[in-house]
């Protein structure tokens, strides 16, 4: 085996090609997140974006994208951000990412969001989750007809808030591709007023996330597109997403509303379009990441599997990460009561926080 280390500008048109034809081989691999210009996006906002490139026998057998952290902790690409991860090859079911890293000399590899069909990151035995996502295969009325079997009450709201829209006064629009620099703005002003809110961590507080996302809204292709989608009563935006789509999923990321229509669930009824509109654009799906939010749980028609967890060399570094961990689980079975929490609540923030630092 042989892996090499490269920024996603310095692959060569033969990797490229096999990224591609990866992605195209594999439907878990659907997901925006595995996209080699989501890497390139990555690169124009951080400068420790980074491919392992795998080869067996001289063949390109896979790449692992990351973010190589300037204290040697690397993470998937865009960090605490990214919703889903994993390796991207022929079979990433059977990869070795542990085996991959530890040759190229990566200590310590935090993922949270990985494929847990990928053997290689389920075998670790981290915390399960998964990403909610509304299956548009069959079309927009099959999918709406399906939720309402199973959720009537939720899909009857639904229902309400839309004609409440429709009787607002000066009327409302959506618009799913809508690139005007003030929708943009009102995004971020919602979500950091959201952010000052609810007390959670200002992601816009690091300069690269808005560079992130203003390069992935630049980009618009065949395989790849950066998705701004608005709805408007009058003239007033009231909500905004920014996400991206491949040629197969489109990924719900960052929503906003206007806290004052709260009553209409704005953010929601966005949604509904945003998925009206995939399918009619032949999307087989919407994906809406992880999180345990009613309106995911309403919406989507499955979850794909993720998890949790970390690789580790027998360095230096890897060998005090392991013993810091071994000290948050011994406090957390020691019977001092909610104070044992503390270690691991502790070095979970530190991570994330390290994480959008770019440490």
């Amino acid at each position: 085996m042989q892996v090499d280390i490269r920024k996603p500008s310095e692959l060569t048109d033969a990797e490229r090609g096999a990224w591609r034809a990866f992605l195209a081989a594999e439907p878990t691999l659907a997901s925006p997140c595995f996209a080699l210009e989501f890497a390139e996006c990555c690169e124009e906002a951080r400068d420790d974006t980074r491919v392992l490139v795998m080869r067996r026998q001289g063949v390109i057998s896979g790449f692992l994208p990351f973010q190589a952290g300037r204290l040697g902790f690397a993470r998937p690409l865009a960090g605490p951000l990214s919703d889903v991860h994993g390796v991207i090859a022929p079979n990433p079911h059977e990869a070795d990412p542990a085996g991959w890293l530890a040759q190229a000399g990566i200590a310590v590899f935090d993922f949270h969001s990985a494929l847990a069909g990928q053997r290689g990151f389920a075998c670790v035995g981290g915390v399960p989750d998964g990403s909610w996502v509304i299956d548009t295969a069959d079309g927009f009325d099959a999918w709406h007809a399906a939720r309402k079997a199973v959720n009537p009450k939720a899909m009857r709201n639904i229902a309400t808030r839309l004609r409440r829209l429709e009787e607002v006064e000066g009327g409302y629009s959506f618009v799913m591709a809508d690139y005007r620099p003030e929708v943009f703005a009102a995004m971020v002003r919602l979500k950091r007023d959201q952010y000052r809110r609810t007390g959670v961590f200002d992601v816009f507080s690091v300069g690269w996330t808005g560079r992130l996302l203003q390069a992935i809204l630049k980009r618009q292709s065949d395989h790849f597109s950066g998705v701004c989608s608005s709805l408007c009563v009058g003239d007033e935006i009231v909500a905004v997403h920014v996400g991206m789509a491949s040629d197969r999923l489109c990924h719900y990321w960052f929503p906003a509303y206007e806290a004052d229509h709260s009553r209409l669930s704005p953010g929601v009824l966005l949604l509904v379009e945003m998925v009206r509109t995939a399918a009619a654009m032949g999307h087989l799906g919407v994906e809406l990441g992880p999180g345990d939010y009613a309106f995911k749980k309403d919406l989507a028609s499955s979850q794909t599997g993720l998890v949790s967890g970390r690789f580790t060399t027998n360095s230096l570094r890897g060998r005090l990460v392991r013993s810091s961990e071994g000290f948050a689980e011994a406090c957390s079975k020691a019977p001092v009561g909610a104070v044992g929490v503390l270690p691991a609540k502790g070095l979970r923030k530190l991570g994330r926080l390290t994480g959008f630092m770019a440490l």
